[in-house]
């Protein structure tokens, strides 16, 4: 996929998933269960052990049908293997320069971490459209996106931390372009536990609160 339409693939669902999966098997049983919930993106942290084998196996045998981007990517040595691996996008909790310049030589879409406007504006300037706005909950939550949103009306924030189906509409309605969702839609205690069904609900229900959460703001 280009850099463009990976983009508006990522705004059409509204939600990135992240993954932490310890296995390539738990990693397959997650992305199962959210394409499952009708969410067909996924990011896997490079935190994880394997991370970018988790990354080739994923994109060998899901990559017809999932977006598979890599997270927590902080130097353009990491950026590189997620790349050829895989990866479709590049996903970090700051700002790496190194990265960003991977990503443009590569043609694939970096989404860089800022949480205050120095550093949405350092993002921007380094080439960033969209931006991973990152421990969001620490700040004020939906409050720090609209805040954000003033100076900055044509950027597009993936607020992350802390975002759950309870606040997903307000998230949008603060003028999110998408949500990051971890542990509360990825629940890998339930794939341990024979229970993938829960982030099958999960990912259903997130759907259909952005759904609406669009709705209203339109």
């Amino acid at each position: 996929m280009t850099k463009e339409s990976v983009r508006k693939r990522i705004w059409e669902i509204g939600i990135v998933p992240v993954v932490r999966a310890s296995s390539v098997e738990e990693a397959r049983r997650a992305v199962e269960a959210i394409y499952l919930g009708g969410i067909p993106i996924l990011e896997i942290t490079m935190t994880v052990p394997h991370a970018t084998k988790i990354i080739q196996e994923l994109a060998k045998h899901h990559g017809k049908n999932v977006l598979i981007g890599a997270g927590t990517v902080t130097n353009g040595t990491a950026a590189e293997e997620c790349i050829d691996a895989g990866a479709e996008f590049l996903v970090s909790p700051g700002l790496s320069i190194a990265v960003m310049q991977v990503a443009a030589k590569r043609s694939i879409l970096a989404l860089p971490g800022a949480l205050t406007p120095t550093e949405v504006m350092q993002a921007r300037e380094a080439g960033a459209d969209v931006i991973k706005i990152f421990p969001c909950s620490s700040v004020g939550g939906p409050k720090h996106i609209q805040s954000l949103r003033a100076p900055f009306p044509d950027a597009h924030f993936i607020p992350t931390g802390g975002v759950n189906l309870s606040n997903a509409a307000e998230y949008f309605a603060a003028g999110a372009f998408a949500l990051g969702v971890g542990a509360d839609l990825v629940d890998l205690a339930a794939l341990r536990t024979n229970s993938a069904e829960k982030i099958v609900a999960a990912a259903k229900a997130l759907l259909l609160a952005v759904e609406l959460a669009r709705a209203a703001r339109s």
